[in-house]
């Protein structure tokens, strides 16, 4: 392994996330300097996959970017880590960061089979098909960052957490999925208010559909409330990994306020606001 190189790798890792993932970026900014690289290897892969979808004109060409990470992470099991996935600066971090922290590629692998949801058009069918679809994604990652910041044992906290970013986060995106004609809303849910995904795509702010989102919101802070208190039971430097924590509060006030409107009203704040956010949140 050529150290210098993968130096610059995770480098490279750092700064793509910046770019890419401001939140998570600013949230590693607090970790641990010897874990910081770490931290950008794995959120800078979950960058990558998650932007698939809009960099592939079908399905198929994102199908085959998923298997290229899937190939990497079954070379890396059989311990025959090739030229083309060691020359890939983000492959060369995580496999080095698996590596170090003997991180589950299950885990990994399960992301990833999750990841080839945003890649089609079908509407999450229910409720439990989205917070599995959560578990998978996000609450891989925080359970991982968990790992490498020496906190095992953490899956009940990674779960919620994972839960409640995820929703916050596809709740704040539902102008983009509705213009690529993707729907996260699940169909039982829909389908209690009278509603359909066809119903979301016509962006009609109708009191059904304001209804099931304010579900949702509910869903995210129960699972926020619940992530806060396991995060307590961890040992401090773990926590570390649940900083991120103090993002979805934000997100959320802003899509309940009497004036919100799913389809037109940005859900964001300043990086300084952010930023404020993260440190006042002391894990």
């Amino acid at each position: 392994m050529n150290l210098d190189q993968l130096a610059e790798h995770y480098r490279l890792c750092g700064e793509s996330l910046r770019e890419s993932d401001r939140d998570r970026w600013l949230a590693c900014l607090f970790a641990p300097d010897a874990a910081r690289p770490h931290l950008f290897a794995l959120y800078a892969f979950n960058a990558e996959v998650a932007r698939i979808r809009d960099q592939v004109s079908q399905p198929i060409l994102g199908e085959m970017r998923l298997q290229w990470w899937i190939d990497a992470l079954n070379a890396a099991d059989a311990g025959a880590t090739a030229g083309q996935f060691r020359s890939h600066p983000t492959a060369d971090a995580l496999l080095a960061t698996i590596e170090r922290f003997g991180l589950p590629e299950k885990a990994l692998l399960d992301y990833l089979e999750a990841r080839r949801f945003d890649l089609y058009d079908d509407p999450a069918p229910d409720q439990a098909f989205l917070e599995l679809y959560c578990d998978e994604t996000c609450g891989a990652l925080f359970s991982l960052a968990s790992q490498i910041l020496g906190a095992g044992g953490a899956e009940e906290a990674a779960r919620h957490a994972g839960r409640a970013y995820a929703l916050a986060g596809l709740l704040r995106a539902l102008p983009w999925q509705v213009a690529r004609g993707q729907c996260f809303l699940p169909g039982d849910l829909l389908a209690r208010r009278g509603l359909t995904a066809a119903d979301l795509f016509a962006r009609e702010k109708s009191a059904g559909l304001m209804v099931a989102l304010a579900e949702l919101r509910a869903l995210a802070r129960d699972n926020l409330v619940k992530a806060k208190q396991a995060v307590l039971s961890l040992p401090k430097p773990g926590r570390e990994a649940f900083r991120l924590l103090a993002l979805p509060g934000l997100y959320l006030r802003q899509m309940e306020r009497r004036d919100y409107d799913p389809f037109t009203t940005p859900v964001d704040a300043a990086p300084w606001r952010r930023q404020w956010a993260l440190w006042r949140n002391k894990v």
